[in-house]
């Protein structure tokens, strides 16, 4: 476990007040509200101690760079605005993908993304 930092704290605080998947650059801008001066390299580095504790996961979406959620949610999927490119989490999922699953097939997970545009970006 590394040391509980003001950065660190202005990070986590982050990603708990966002609810959704942060890139970094996000969480660098969300960050200097609480830190004024923060650094991107050093939202890099928490972003890395925060993910080896196992604190944050990382959201891979095809095509994407990565973004960064806090970890230990239910199992969930996201919504991806094409246009503010913010990602969204969407609870739940779509039901019982074993019945789409090829015969003989054994399914051991699944990735499942929304595109289109928020609510914000849709009005």
């Amino acid at each position: 476990m590394q040391r509980e930092t003001k950065q660190r704290r202005a990070i986590r605080k982050a990603l708990i007040d966002a609810g959704h998947p942060l890139s970094p650059q996000e969480l660098h801008e969300s960050a200097q509200e609480d830190v004024s001066g923060i650094g991107i390299a050093t939202v890099y580095r928490n972003i890395k101690a925060l993910h080896e504790d196992g604190w944050l996961e990382i959201v891979e979406l095809p095509g994407e760079p990565p973004r960064y959620e806090v970890a230990g949610k239910e199992h969930h999927h996201h919504f991806h605005c094409r246009r503010c490119d913010k990602v969204y989490e969407v609870e739940g999922c779509p039901g019982n993908l074993k019945a789409v699953t090829p015969e003989g097939f054994e399914l051991e997970g699944h990735e499942f993304v929304l595109y289109g545009l928020c609510v914000k970006c849709a009005a």
